[in-house]
């Protein structure tokens, strides 16, 4: 799914359906049940002491404590406000099936009026459980109504009792199967459409919050590009002079140098951030093979004391020619400059590719992530391991937000033997230029993709 030009990756859609199981509370349940406990009560005490009806009322009575114990017990533990799990759900309700129609069996079975309340159990699940467990329900009741319509307790009637024909009962019984099968698959229906309503809702305001954030992101990125320009310009000029003005034996001349050369890094990434495209521009090196085009991403933030090794896997002949795109420069930048931070000695870059996609794998011999934090990477302002260098935890949030605007799909993990992974994978027609698209043989890539 699509919505303002973002794509969702599969661990937002996590979030969204995480968010929707538990639909219901058991605090829910367990008020439903107290209505039905009273009026399961109200009900044998009218039939009994009103109509004069001679009914088993102990053991009646006793299958309504038992719903009552349960609640009391539920509520107890204050476990009220917990939500349920789809099974949960399904297990109170199917034992509230199970009550009423132990009830119904005291009662008359089927000839009991009161037969219809067998649907009400599978009604309400409909409105939140899924298929599966809607259906399961459903086959119960069906299953309790026909045990109702064979065996069960007659009415008490005060005059000759009436006899119903079985061919009334048959009719009753596949009224009611009818009803439930229904009232169940048309409750399920409304309600699913409604959570895919829901749902198509969640993804937009997750998508445009993600854009606000993204935006607020660049604004700050132009407002300083802007802003620092000035003073760089000042200390550039200052390191020049420096630089030229110390004698080569000095042992300060050294850090001048260095410090002319990271002012005119920075003058370059400033630079680069005011840049709208790399399109716009006569670069000779517009379009990059994939491999250099990464290499080119990772070279501003080599440090001494890590080594970064680059490697590629797939055939020479196929490698996808990319346009040299700041969204795939800062983002693959931003992750290895990471992977850099928390390295102890080593940094493995690994691209590779088939006919169906292009995927750049990271990889260090760090501590790896912490695996509290590890569903969440990709959200703002959050730190990915243990650093107490102050960093703002920005950085995989910018990287994963770019390079998912150029149709990529991020996956953080950690390796077997430690360290941290993180894999970046496109389909391979997402980055292919326009001129690779109408190369012979790529209509065949396409269909192998």
């Amino acid at each position: 799914m699509q919505v303002t030009g973002l794509v969702l990756d599969p661990r937002q859609w996590t979030q969204l359906f995480t968010l929707e199981r538990g639909r219901v509370s058991l605090r829910t349940l367990i008020l439903i049940r107290w209505v039905a406990i009273i009026g399961q009560s109200i009900t044998l005490l009218i039939v009994r002491m009103v109509l004069g009806f001679t009914l088993p009322l102990e053991i009646a009575f006793g299958v309504v404590g038992a719903s009552a114990v349960i609640n009391v017990v539920n509520s107890a533990q204050n476990c009220g406000s917990v939500r349920l799990d789809d099974r949960d759900a399904m297990l109170h309700l199917a034992y509230d099936i199970v009550q009423v129609a132990a009830l119904l069996g005291l009662t008359g079975g089927l000839q009991n009026p009161f037969a219809l309340l067998e649907l009400a159990p599978v009604t309400v699940g409909a409105t939140f459980l899924t298929r599966r467990s809607t259906a399961m329900l459903a086959g119960l009741t069906i299953g309790a109504i026909t045990l109702l319509g064979l065996w069960h307790e007659p009415l008490p009637w005060q005059h000759d009792f009436p006899k119903f024909p079985a061919l009334y009962i048959l009719a009753v019984w596949m009224a009611l199967s009818l009803g439930t099968l229904f009232i169940a698959a048309y409750a399920w229906s409304v309600t699913e459409e409604g959570r895919r309503i829901a749902n198509a809702y969640a993804a937009t305001q997750l998508a445009l919050a993600r854009e606000q954030r993204v935006s607020a992101v660049g604004a700050l990125a132009a407002a300083a590009a802007h802003e620092l320009g000035s003073p760089l310009a000042t200390i550039a000029v200052v390191a020049k002079e420096l630089a030229r003005d110390l004698p080569p034996d000095s042992p300060f001349a050294e850090d001048a140098r260095l410090l002319l050369s990271e002012t005119a890094r920075c003058r370059t990434i400033l630079t680069e951030l005011s840049q709208t495209s790399v399109t716009e521009h006569a670069d000779p090196f517009e379009v990059l093979p994939m491999g250099v085009l990464v290499e080119s991403a990772g070279q501003p933030h080599h440090r001494a004391g890590a080594e970064i090794v680059y490697e590629v896997d797939g055939d020479p002949g196929r490698e996808p020619s990319v346009l040299r795109r700041p969204e795939i420069l800062h983002g693959l930048g931003n992750l290895i400059q990471n992977a850099l931070q928390f390295a102890e000695q080593r940094v493995e870059v690994m691209t590779s590719w088939d006919a169906a996609s292009v995927t750049v794998e990271v990889g260090d011999d760090g501590p790896g992530f912490p695996s509290h934090v590890l569903s969440r990477l990709g959200q703002p302002y959050l730190s990915g391991r243990a650093d107490e260098s102050g960093h703002m935890g920005l950085g995989i949030f910018i990287a994963e937000t770019l390079l998912q605007r150029t149709g990529a799909v991020l996956d953080f993990a950690n390796a077997a033997n430690g360290g941290a992974v993180v894999r970046v994978t496109w389909l391979r027609r997402a980055l292919s230029r326009p001129d690779e698209a109408s190369r012979p043989g790529h209509e065949n890539e396409e269909i192998a993709a």
